[in-house]
This record gives structure tokens, sequence and C-alpha cells, in this order.
């Protein structure tokens, strides 16, 4: 099964150079890539600067994978649990996020790292900016399996106001450009709700190649 699907709705423009498509993953091609990961890279809650813990559990897998503890975030080539390097990144998941980013004209992403977030009952993410990356002109590649979502957009500052986009199982976010830095985050899922996984593809060390 091809983890792109063939018939996805038509891009949406949600914020200057950030895109929704709807449908666009076909999350029965990517489940089982997950459950393969976190039999290499077990699911681990990472600490934020100031000591408190996200309640979002993660793994990784490529060349490089996001990690955070209380002195701060960092790229690392090895999982901090087990010391050894992150799982290979998946081909379906490299080409899914590669066609992605070509569907919104960015022809020439090459993601290095693919962050795996597990969202449970309750859980959410704060708002926040993705510019740990060496070369900000890549753009960022988010695909959301299982349990809806909201997911909350920003401007730079966070007096900025924010809008919510909901976001089902199979949708695929694209950001770049002017909306590359913008703040952003998911709402804490609701008590009774399942399962959901997002993968966040990034060129994190690679030298980015402009759209």
């Amino acid at each position: 099964m091809p983890a792109h699907a063939l018939f996805a709705t038509p891009p949406l423009e949600i914020a200057p150079d950030a895109w929704l498509l709807p449908g666009f993953a076909e999350s029965q091609a990517l489940l089982p890539h997950i459950d393969a990961i976190a039999a290499e890279a077990a699911f681990q809650y990472f600490s934020v600067p100031g000591g408190k813990q996200m309640s979002v559990a993660m793994t990784n897998c490529g060349d490089w994978g996001w990690t955070s503890n209380e002195t701060g975030y960092a790229y690392t080539s090895q999982d901090p649990i087990t010391q050894t390097p992150w799982p290979a990144m998946p081909h379906t998941f490299k080409e899914l996020a590669r066609e992605a980013a070509r569907t919104v004209g960015w022809r020439n992403f090459e993601p290095d790292a693919c962050l795996v977030n597990l969202y449970s009952a309750g859980a959410g993410m704060g708002l926040h900016q993705d510019r740990h990356e060496e070369d900000l002109s890549a753009p960022i590649v988010s695909v959301s399996l299982g349990a809806s979502a909201k997911f909350i957009i920003g401007g730079l500052r966070r007096s900025d106001s924010v809008k919510s986009i909901e976001l089902k199982d199979g949708d695929v976010l694209v950001w770049g450009g002017h909306s590359r830095t913008v703040l952003h985050g998911l709402r804490p899922l609701p008590a009774d709700s399942p399962l959901r996984y997002n993968l966040t593809f990034r060129q994190a060390k690679s030298q980015a190649k402009k759209r």
C-alpha cells in the first residue's frame, strides 16, 4: 500500500507558505513502520529546560534525532537511552515527506530527521517555534495519524493571535518560508481520545536546498 493517497484533496493555504494537505497520507502504510522504530528506539518522555516533563512520548528515526533535557534542545545522532544510532528512516517515510513538500513547491526537500510523537489522552504541545535546524530555508513536513486533534498556529510573537485547525488521520501540514518559525502547537487531546501519532520531518543538519 502506498503511503501517499492518490486522490487527496487539493492543498489549502492556512497561512503564508503554510499548507494543509487533507488526507494526503495513508496511515495503514505508515503505522507498521512506527512499531518497528519503537521496537528499536523506545518512546520516551523528554524534559524541557526548567525540568518539566513533556506530556508527549517521543522517539526518532533518521540520521539525527531531536532531544531535550533540562539544559536545552539538541539534535543527536544517538538515542540518549541506548547510546546507539537512531533507527534508519524508512524509505516510505522519506518519499512521503518529499512528495508532500513537492506538492506545495519545495522540490528539493531532503529530510534527515523524523520526530515520532505519541499523544495519549490529555497530551498536547504548547506553542513553540522550530528553529534549531541549521538552515531554515527547508520546510517542516508534519503527518497526523490516528485520533483527530486541534492544531494551533500563530505568528512570530506570543502576543499574535492564533487560529485552530482540526487535523484528521492522514492530514499533512507543510510550512516554511514566511511561516517557517511561526509559533504553533497542539491542544491537549480529550480524556476519551484514542492514540494519535505525529511524524515531523526536518532537514536538521544537511545543507538545505531552497525552494
